[in-house]
């Protein structure tokens, strides 16, 4: 099997580097190696010159805040390139495995959003993404995996500047309005290889395509997620000045951010479960483990050991 991923920088694509190896001979590019999705006709032109067995997309413009200002480009990365990608692919016979993102539904109510839901974006950065998924559903050979609050010990997340901080600072305010289940990108990349391994084995039966909710069992708040992890962080040697309990809770109107975020992302994973056979670990489980990872790392200061 031939696998050409995109993205292959980012936090999902670094731990699919790893998690697709035994599917299939990974090609991996990033923004410098051919894969700019602004340049969606130049990586077409690599799809058909390669014709692999599936293209792997995990590259997107992730900018929330940042899209409010800049729409064009996260419609061109996000939106315009999925098309290009879902023709390429279709032609090419290629399945095509794309990343979306909770950001697409309204996020009202406290029910956990199934994929048959109606799609109501707040923001450009959901939109762009929405229009995403709408071009990627055009290659009848398609995976979409909808996650939510992606972290791991690469690349920048919540849990590493949430951890930072408490290292740095006496008090930290942070959202406790705002409900999802933070989903480790090695989760998200493990789920991936079991998933496509077992479309490629017979590559002509297209049952399976569809969009899938993905993330990690549980639900929390971002308030109780910063508390875990700075807790976590501190029995692990972290010298943190602000201890789990020196976390205010505070409203997301108070945070302010310059786009609208959904209050609730929480995301029912009972479909992807039950049609690939598998089960997701806890989201207390992934930030325990990538916390200990951090503790392992010279960025973050140890504690001082008593004598």
């Amino acid at each position: 099997m031939k696998l050409l991923l995109l993205g292959g920088n980012g936090q999902v694509g670094w731990q699919l580097r790893r998690s697709l190896a035994p599917v299939g001979d990974v090609i991996a590019l990033d923004r410098d190696s051919g894969g700019d999705l602004l340049k969606p006709d130049a990586v077409a032109a690599k799809i058909r010159e390669l014709r692999p067995d599936a293209v792997v997309n995990a590259a997107a413009y992730t900018a929330v805040d940042r899209a409010e200002d800049e729409p064009d480009l996260a419609y061109a990365i996000n939106g315009h390139a999925c098309d290009v990608l879902a023709a390429a692919t279709a032609e090419c016979g290629s399945w095509l495995v794309h990343y979306s993102t909770d950001y697409v539904y309204r996020g009202d109510g406290s029910r956990a959003w199934v994929e048959t839901d109606a799609c109501d974006p707040l923001g450009v950065y959901g939109k762009s993404k929405l229009a995403g998924d709408r071009a990627v559903v055009r290659n009848a050979k398609h995976l979409i995996f909808r996650t939510c609050w992606v972290f791991d010990s690469w690349g920048g997340n919540f849990l590493k500047s949430i951890v930072r901080a408490a290292t740095q600072r006496d008090e930290l305010k942070v959202v406790s309005d705002q409900w999802g289940a933070p989903t480790r990108a090695a989760t998200i990349a493990d789920v991936t290889a079991h998933a496509l391994g077992q479309v490629l084995r017979n590559a002509t039966e297209t049952s399976r395509c569809g969009i899938y909710h993905l993330a990690a069992r549980g639900e929390t708040n971002w308030n109780e997620y910063a508390r875990l992890a700075i807790d976590e962080a501190a029995r692990r040697g972290v010298a943190v000045r602000a201890s789990g309990d020196k976390i205010r809770p505070i409203p997301a109107a108070e945070y302010g951010a310059r786009a609208p975020r959904p209050a609730n992302s929480r995301l029912d994973t009972t479909r992807l479960r039950t049609t690939f056979g598998l089960n997701l670990p806890s989201w207390q489980e992934g930030v325990r483990a990538v916390v200990a990872e951090l503790a392992q790392s010279p960025a973050f200061p140890a504690a001082a050991k008593e004598k």
